[in-house]
């Protein structure tokens, strides 16, 4: 399975990201490979408007099944995710990365709606 984070670094060590559409980075794990991809996301910030759905196309070019995230999406980047299926968890905005996936793996994040 993939999961993707939203985070401020490239590794297990790095803080969550609580942004969805502005996040630093979309750090990806493939717990089947046991390794990580990242896209470098901090160009969005020049971005006025639409910065959701953009993060959103790059999520869904990366193919993960879950998402984790502070926050969650808004309302235009949640539609193109929901449609795209993946799932979405919230409430790791204060966590490193290792620790939101421990949170995914023991259920304790919640399920976007």
């Amino acid at each position: 399975m993939k999961i993707a984070f939203t985070s401020k670094g490239t590794d297990w060590e790095s803080k969550m990201d609580p942004r969805f559409g502005r996040t630093e980075y979309i750090l990806v794990y493939d717990d089947e490979k046991d390794e990580f991809t990242h896209f470098d996301n901090r160009d969005i910030e020049n971005e006025a408007h639409g910065a959701g759905p953009k993060t959103s196309q790059k999520l869904f070019e990366m193919e993960p099944q879950v998402l984790i995230t502070g926050n969650g999406p808004g309302g235009n980047a949640a539609q193109v995710l929901e449609k795209a299926g993946i799932e979405i968890f919230i409430g790791a905005g204060e966590m490193s990365v290792k620790e939101a996936y421990q949170s995914f793996i023991d259920k304790a994040l919640k399920r976007f709606n």
